[in-house]
């Protein structure tokens, strides 16, 4: 298998024309401004494809258009890749690039057509979580331990090149987010206000799984199978009775919306893990992909235990997609907030090492989050997994409460809980108005490894409580801070974060606009 991939990692470094030619001096000059000049040179100048570049709005559909370009041709390469894995673990990281390479392509084209006229912000969150499924597919590989050191140069190219893009985006001028009045975002109608409003949570359903069979269907699985072969342009609601639906479902369309009874009464549980042999990605309980999902009144489980390392509850890499009135409950890994932007109000978190996890622009509102006994004697709560400065992602979690669940409280001296961790080398979380009980280590904050990200990092706290909240013997990391300004903290916000204001409204689930 080695030999194939240091084939493929050749095949995506010298993707491109056999004759090199000469660069101009303006696509020189503009691709000095890029992170990575030399990949954007040699492609852009000896493509001429991509029309004449002279300036920063021609550099960055360029940029654009090719990036999407390459990504495709890494995409059949990754394709062509399937029939020769020979073994499970081969399969199984295989399996996870085939999805991630799918959804980079979809947030590059979706960036790249500039016709639609997207917001700055829209095009930011796309072209970050673009580099981040990439780097997702590689790490699947090297967790595994499919490779050694080849699975580092496979996606570099085509990183290297979103990368450039995103930078570039992130120079222009950001436009000015649209408010609400009234009207809606494009994927929900005036109607679906009313989805959260009925006396029972069945009363808007368009389909109902129950397990007694009193409904259409007796799993989730197949309850969101209809829903993609019969669901439309608008919010199709699917809703679950109460039970114990042991199974792992992926939710692929737009525009879904599950509903259950109540946390602690419609349960979704599985058991897949990284100790058991799966890919972090896909030991998933249950994983969103796609865009605009709702949820409410749903318990989360995977019971894989604390031993088993990484075992995913949820994975979401939906964008403007909302959790209401939630709970997961897992250890290690149990909240994937992968990519795009996310909220998460009035919702109970449980888990032990870096249990909320990823590279989303997310904000938890609200929220209880409950640290569990871990196997060994140390928690971290959060690990953000921000890879580069020109990404608007991170963790925020506001007006929230972090205290010790039941098991924990029985045993909190035996355990070492800290509020996170740099998974990354951009790694960014912000903690504002939140209550911390006293079990949080009075550093507040935990090294990965050596001295990695501390300069690089973005951690945060304003205005918190509780005997856990003191920031008197916090880390002295040059990346950390205390905010002692309102203004400092407003950025990190509901509505400037993940620009709340825009979509949050039509969804009719309460929220902070502010501080």
């Amino acid at each position: 298998m080695e030999h194939l991939l240091l084939g493929l990692a050749f095949v995506f470094i010298f993707l491109s024309p056999l004759i090199y030619g000469h660069s101009t001096n303006e696509v020189k000059n503009l691709c000095s401004k890029t992170p990575y000049p030399k990949p954007c040179e040699f492609f852009l100048s000896s493509e001429p494809k991509y029309g004449i570049i002279d300036n920063d709005q021609d550099f960055l559909k360029a940029l654009m258009n090719l990036t999407l370009d390459k990504a495709m041709q890494a995409d059949e390469n990754m394709k062509s890749l399937g029939p020769k894995c020979h073994n499970k673990r081969e399969k199984a990281a295989w399996d996870d690039c085939l999805k991630l390479y799918e959804y980079t392509i979809n947030r590059l084209k979706k960036s790249a057509d500039l016709a639609k006229k997207y917001s700055h912000d829209d095009t930011q969150t796309w072209l970050s979580a673009a580099l981040t499924d990439l780097e997702t597919c590689q790490a699947g590989f090297i967790e595994l331990g499919v490779t050694k050191n080849v699975m580092p140069l496979l996606n570099n190219n085509v990183s290297f090149l979103v990368a450039n893009t995103l930078a570039m985006n992130h120079k222009g001028k950001k436009a000015k987010l649209p408010s609400y009045k009234g009207t809606f975002p494009t994927w929900v109608s005036p109607g679906d206000r009313k989805l959260l409003q009925g006396s029972s949570p069945g009363d808007n359903a368009n389909i109902v799984v129950a397990q007694d069979g009193s409904g259409q269907y007796e799993t989730v699985a197949a309850g969101v199978a209809a829903a993609k072969s019969k669901s439309g342009k608008g919010r199709f609601v699917i809703y679950v009775k109460a039970g114990t639906y042991k199974e792992n479902v992926e939710i692929s369309s737009k525009n879904i919306m599950l509903v259950g009874d109540g946390i602690g009464k419609t349960i979704i549980t599985g058991s897949r893990s990284v100790g058991g042999g799966s890919t972090t990605f896909n030991s998933a309980t249950v994983a969103v992909v796609g865009d605009g999902f709702i949820c409410r009144g749903i318990t989360f489980r995977n019971t894989a235990g604390a031993k088993n390392e990484q075992a995913v509850v949820l994975r979401s890499g939906s964008d403007l997609s909302v959790f209401y009135q939630c709970s997961f409950e897992g250890y290690q890994d149990t909240l994937y907030v992968l990519s795009n932007r996310q909220f998460y109000k009035d919702c109970d978190i449980y888990g032990t090492v870096d249990f909320i996890f990823g590279n989303a622009a997310v904000v938890f509102q609200n929220c209880n989050i409950r640290p569990r006994k871990p196997p060994n004697g140390t928690n971290a709560i959060t690990a953000q997994g921000r890879t580069d400065p020109n990404q608007n992602t991170g963790i925020v979690i506001h007006n929230s409460r972090i205290t010790p669940s039941e098991e924990l409280k029985a045993d909190q001296g035996s355990v070492d809980t800290y509020l996170g961790r740099p998974w990354k080398e951009y790694s960014r979380t912000v903690i504002i108005k939140t209550f911390m009980d006293g079990f949080i280590r009075p550093e507040g904050w935990l090294p990965w490894s050596g001295g990695f990200a501390l300069k690089t990092l973005f951690y945060a706290e304003y205005a918190n409580t509780g005997a856990g909240s003191s920031t008197v013997n916090r880390v002295g990391w040059p990346g950390y801070r205390v905010f002692t300004s309102a203004s400092e903290a407003s950025e990190f916000t509901v509505g400037n974060f993940i620009a709340g204001d825009s979509w949050l409204p039509a969804t009719n689930v309460p929220f902070n606009t502010g501080l």
